[in-house]
């Protein structure tokens, strides 16, 4: 059986690249991680109207209703121009829970207006995998207590999900009564995590008999973060293999080396795996339910793992302009960094997979 992106999808991915070469220079990346807001407001209007918004709000709220495996596609080419613009919090997790969980108010309210890209939600679900620092949520039968990390796609936001110590969500709006938030500083600036403290906050309790939400969440994030992180080692793939083509080191290109031939040759024969790994993790979310869980671990570990040794050997063939601000390599490095650790390590994520099949014991 062949397995690849179908005509639309190739499509897809060939207009978001077209947009963000167009939009998203790395200049521009750069003014927006150096300023006070870390989203571009010119990539953000340009993809939203392609209609990347409403990607995965169903139709019958004015979305498009499309596929994880789609989102990976979009997900990769923001990963290949570093874009600083929402997307994994606000425009596939959030969508995703409202949809599963929300009451009829929520979804009618919030969705259309996610779609026209009139409203941001960010998505507090790093708990879920391991509490750091004793933050946690506590959830008393009315109210929210308690600490969140890592909300993502916190700036801007109008409201958040967040994920309680069973792992049910919760829906809180920005102005709710007792709820402080901090922005937290990562490597990665191109993204927006932040810090939630609430105190007696009153939220809107998704529909949800177990931690199931919370559960399809974090493979969605996963995916997502594994795509992402495809895309940004791709881009550092190329970007080694121009240097070393246009470098020259004692009257050759030092892409005639046979040592820095077979550092590129490593990075792309580990790389190039990873691609079909992603998309079957993302197709299996939409239609092999049952053995998506364990396709996603792999998927964001293996990533994590392949696309960290990208980024250094990437750097090293750059030599020490690869260390430095002019030739930005650096804004790829830790957006791989952000995507390695954020929704768990490879150790930790491989620990799980390691338990869904019966060789060790949950933790």
């Amino acid at each position: 059986m062949d397995f690849g992106l179908s005509q639309d999808q190739q499509m897809l991915r060939d207009a978001i690249s077209r947009t963000l070469a167009d939009t998203c220079p790395l200049d521009h990346v750069r003014e927006c991680t150096e300023g006070t807001a870390s989203f571009s407001d010119k990539v953000s209007s340009a993809l939203g109207e392609l209609g990347i918004w409403g990607m995965m709000v169903p139709e019958q709220y004015g979305g498009l209703g499309m596929t994880m495996l789609d989102a990976a596609v979009v997900a990769e080419q923001l990963g290949y121009a570093v874009a600083p613009v929402p997307f994994i919090g606000s425009h596939v997790l959030a969508p995703l829970a409202l949809a599963q969980g929300g009451s009829e108010e929520l979804k009618a309210h919030w969705l259309p207006r996610i779609a026209k890209g009139e409203a941001q939600v960010a998505v507090a679900i790093a708990q879920t995998v391991e509490i750091r620092d004793q933050a946690s949520v506590d959830f008393d039968g009315e109210k929210l207590d308690g600490t969140a990390l890592f909300a993502l796609d916190f700036l801007g936001a109008d409201a958040f999900l967040v994920a309680d110590t069973a792992g049910r969500m919760h829906f809180v709006t920005g102005d709710a009564a007792g709820l402080e938030m901090a922005h937290l500083t990562t490597i990665d600036r191109t993204r927006s995590v932040g810090e939630l403290r609430f105190s007696g906050v009153v939220g809107e309790a998704l529909a949800d008999d177990d931690d199931s939400t919370s559960s399809r969440l974090r493979d969605a994030g996963r995916v997502i973060l594994a795509a992402d992180s495809l895309g940004a080692g791709q881009a550092m793939i190329e970007k080694a293999v121009d240097y070393a083509g246009q470098r020259e080191q004692f009257g050759r290109v030092i892409g005639s080396f046979q040592a820095v031939k077979h550092m590129c040759a490593e990075m792309a024969a580990r790389h190039e795996p990873c691609r079909s790994l992603v998309w079957y993790a993302a197709h299996a979310f939409d239609t092999a339910p049952d053995e998506a869980p364990l396709m996603v671990c792999h998927a964001k570990s293996h990533t994590g793992e392949v696309h960290r040794f990208v980024a250094r050997t990437s750097t090293e063939v750059h030599g020490g302009m690869g260390f430095t601000d002019l030739l930005g390599l650096h804004f790829w490095f830790k957006r791989i960094g952000f995507d390695r650790q954020i929704l768990g390590g490879p150790e930790k994520v491989r620990a799980e997979a390691a338990a869904m099949q019966g060789w060790t014991q949950a933790a």
